[in-house]
């Protein structure tokens, strides 16, 4: 079965830093594309960064220069360091791996919860 577990959320105040890390067991990351995305209540599930298995990295525009995600194949784990955040970084971050030759191949965690408040 695979497994993919988040953990790192929780709150933290306006200009402050989270750092986010994806354990995942079952499959080796090592073939997939791996990614953060994040959700507020009523709304739609967005992308936030990706990274694929040899590095290429890919960000939503609200985030660059303040989120840096990496992976690290050898520990199957994948992580996102957040700075600055703000209050519109409030979501519920889910950690995703897709299956750089199958996609249909697609998992997600259950997600970590980060609250930005002073």
């Amino acid at each position: 079965q695979v497994q993919i577990v988040e953990s790192g959320g929780g709150l933290v105040q306006p200009g402050g830093s989270l750092r986010l890390s994806c354990t995942v067991s079952g499959i080796r990351i090592s073939m997939y594309s791996t990614g953060w995305y994040r959700q507020r209540p009523g709304e739609e599930r967005t992308l936030v960064a990706s990274i694929t298995s040899v590095g290429f990295t890919n960000y939503a525009d609200s985030v660059k220069g303040r989120f840096t995600i990496s992976r690290d194949n050898a520990k199957n784990t994948v992580s996102l360091q957040m700075n600055n955040l703000n209050a519109e970084d409030t979501a519920v971050y889910y950690c995703n791996a897709r299956h750089q030759a199958a996609n249909f191949l697609t998992y997600w965690g259950k997600g970590t919860l980060v609250t930005v408040s002073p």
